[in-house]
């Protein structure tokens, strides 16, 4: 199996913080972690760790609101995370200005 079978098949690459710097991941597009960025695309179809999960349910459960509260406050004045959001941007929207097209004219 070729490298690129499976990053078509299971993920798609994205840019992600990595410490202070940009490093290239992958977000996993179904199973489990749908939507998750990972190291790797191997990752996305890993076996789940229980004891993990309900260790993140509980801490959720608690201080879910000020997780929330401080990941926003990094998100809008880390500059690391400011650039991620201009390069993880597609460079061509596909909402751009339509080219105008000559129907209702009558010649």
């Amino acid at each position: 199996m070729i490298v690129s079978e499976i990053i078509e098949a299971g993920a798609t690459r994205v840019w992600s913080r990595s410490g202070g710097k940009q490093t290239r991941k992958f977000r996993c597009q179904y199973g489990a972690r749908k939507g998750q960025v990972r190291a790797s695309p191997a990752a996305c179809n890993a076996p789940i760790n229980i004891k993990k999960s309900v260790g993140l349910k509980q801490t959720k459960a608690k201080r879910g609101g000020t997780m929330k509260v401080k990941s926003a406050i990094a998100r809008r004045a880390n500059p690391a995370a400011v650039r991620l959001t201009r390069l993880n941007k597609p460079k061509s929207s596909p909402f751009g200005r339509k080219k105008f097209k000559w129907r209702c004219m009558n010649y």
